[in-house]
């Protein structure tokens, strides 16, 4: 959908190679398969092994798995069974628990904004968001709220969408995970007001709201009507609601980590081709807003401009290097493909965040103003790895548009960087700077 943030098709790329059986034992494919996106436990991330390189292992150890904590997240709903692309999410968990050794998941689906739609038919962007909370938090409560939503509907429809999950957030939940975005320049005055009311609440009621930063670098998808136009160059602005300042916005990054022990060997902002698309290669969004302007948690920051910068972290993103997913393939099987594009990211940090909530003993809402503390402060590379490679450039045909530069500290691609969960826990967790 030309309005929707892109990871689903980073997602939709590799969903092609079937896997094992849930009975079957032993890890599907070999490293040649993986030489593009992988397809196998072997070659992409298991959950076990991203945990591992975030250093969220620990965490669960000490029994701090996001219990007691309920993740909200928008979702399309869907009304026939197609896989691999739409699937059963029941089977879906199930699959992935038992393949992965987690306990059940705790699902609950809301279907309030899609009446009549069937609860369980999952579209590959829900089976992603999913299965990424379970694996980070995996005794959190997961809300699916399901809507409806035309691709000939306008910016101000998936806005208001937007406005009523979080809505519906505020009161069933404490973490709010949203992996859907639209460019601001295609959002009108009055959506932006309402969206960022529903957010002030959400903040009064210490309810965390966190958002994708986007797939296309710089550069935002291009408005409804405006797909195909011929010589139509995307303006350099960040997508909503990653740009509001009361949400905590989720940029993407390549991991490189052991596939023995998953042992963190380091990142890169994430950035890679994919083709026959309106923006031909996909990046880690980010940028500067045109309509809020600079936060005051974000003052004093290097490189930071007079508006709202984006993203704040980062987590990885990239199909190569993705977290395995299971997807049920109708006939009682399953295959496996990767989590990519910053809609992955995102779940991450949901279920990063309510571990954080479990850990403190109550929600702690509103998390930026302390986490740019953190990023101040001497406990910075404990509390985070600084991503200081790559870059956010992306080609829409025949152009190229320079994208921004990771560097130290914090950058228009990565944020500050991905968590050091061990330590980034309990210092949100404690930390009172505000």
């Amino acid at each position: 959908m030309p309005l929707v943030a892109a990871a689903a098709a980073a997602l939709l790329a590799v969903l092609t190679v079937s896997g094992p059986s849930p009975s079957e034992s032993g890890a599907a494919g070999s490293a040649a398969e993986g030489a593009a996106d992988c397809y196998s436990v072997t070659t992409c991330y298991t959950p076990q092994q991203i945990e591992v390189a975030y250093g969220i292992w620990p965490l669960l150890l000490q029994g701090f798995d996001g219990r007691g904590e309920t993740v909200v997240m928008p979702e399309l709903a869907e009304q026939q069974l197609d896989p691999p692309m739409v699937s059963d999410i029941r089977q879906d968990m199930a699959g992935f628990d038992q393949r992965f050794g987690l306990p059940p998941a705790r699902l609950e689906v809301t279907t309030r904004f899609a009446p009549g739609a069937s609860r369980w038919l999952a579209f590959a962007e829900e089976m992603l968001d999913v299965e990424m909370v379970h694996a980070i938090a995996p005794s959190a409560t997961i809300d699916v709220v399901l809507f409806s939503f035309s691709p000939t509907a306008g910016a101000g429809s998936l806005i208001s969408t937007l406005t009523d999950t979080v809505q519906t957030g505020i009161s069933h939940g404490d973490v709010i995970s949203i992996s859907e975005g639209v460019g601001e320049n295609c959002a009108a005055g009055a959506d932006v007001s309402r969206l960022h009311t529903a957010l002030r609440a959400a903040e009064s009621h210490h309810v965390t709201v966190i958002a994708s930063s986007g797939d296309t670098g710089p550069v935002s998808i291009p408005c409804q009507g405006q797909i195909g136009m011929p010589g139509l160059v995307p303006p350099r602005t960040p997508s909503l609601p990653a740009s509001d300042p009361l949400v905590l916005a989720v940029g993407g990054t390549s991991l490189t980590a052991s596939h023995q022990d998953g042992g963190y060997i380091g990142e890169t902002a994430w950035s890679l081709p994919l083709e026959n698309r309106g923006v031909s290669t996909l990046a880690s969004g980010g940028g500067f807003s045109h309509l809020f302007p600079r936060p005051a948690y974000q003052n004093g920051v290097p490189d930071i401009r007079g508006t709202r910068g984006v993203p704040d972290v980062a987590a990885d993103a990239s199909g190569h290097t993705g977290m395995a997913l299971v997807i049920s393939d109708g006939h009682g099987g399953y295959q496996i493909g990767a989590a990519g594009g910053t809609s992955a990211a995102a779940p991450f940090w949901a279920g990063l965040i309510a571990l954080a909530d479990q850990y403190a003993g109550h929600d702690l809402g509103f998390v930026n103003p302390a986490l740019y503390c953190i990023g101040r402060s001497p406990a910075y590379h404990q509390a985070f790895h600084d991503i200081t490679t790559g870059n956010s450039t992306v080609m829409v045909a025949p152009n190229a548009i320079a994208g921004y530069q990771a560097g130290p500290g914090w950058d228009a691609v990565t944020g500050w960087g991905t968590p050091g969960a061990q330590a980034i826990v309990p210092l949100l967790a404690d930390f009172a700077c505000y």
